[in-house]
């Protein structure tokens, strides 16, 4: 019953979110009628709730109607953000691993990774705002450069 009950509310979740894309979301109560619709059950004060969860705006249509939308970064993080909750994916290839932040985060990230050099595979990071690029010493370690990443921010 309870992975019913999660599974619905993550689609819940990913109907909102495209309700709020679609940028047709003027009014808590003209959601809650398209939600409804969708044949989803809905009431105003968990629409409210869903919109904060989402981190929904109101921002003005192209007919300057107040509407509910999501912003177009995420929020920045607070002071209290460990650096691996800045980190959004990270990927490689059998030469270089990618890492994908938070925006403006990426400096801060790459700062890490080049105090760690010494004793990794990494050879060096090019930091962008939101993108870092990391060389391995050898093209041979770049799995192991990997793994040594991801054992830096999360232990593994």
């Amino acid at each position: 019953m309870r992975l019913t009950l999660k599974k619905q509310t993550d689609s819940l979740d990913e109907a909102l979110k495209k309700l709020l894309r679609g940028r047709k979301a003027g009014t808590q109560e003209d959601i809650c009628a398209v939600l409804e619709k969708m044949g989803y059950e809905i009431n105003q004060s968990k629409v409210s709730r869903l919109l904060r969860k989402a981190g929904a705006i109101k921002v003005l249509d192209e007919r300057g109607r107040a509407i509910y939308s999501l912003p177009r970064e995420p929020a920045p993080p607070s002071m209290a953000t460990p650096i691996q909750d800045l980190i959004l994916d990270v990927v490689s290839n059998e030469v270089m691993v990618i890492i994908f932040t938070t925006p403006g985060a990426a400096s801060m990230v790459a700062r890490v990774l080049d105090y760690n050099q010494i004793s990794t595979p990494i050879l060096g990071s090019l930091a962008g705002d939101d993108t870092i690029f990391v060389a391995p010493k050898s093209i041979k370690d770049t799995q192991k450069m990997l793994q040594e990443i991801k054992a830096i921010f999360w232990g593994s």
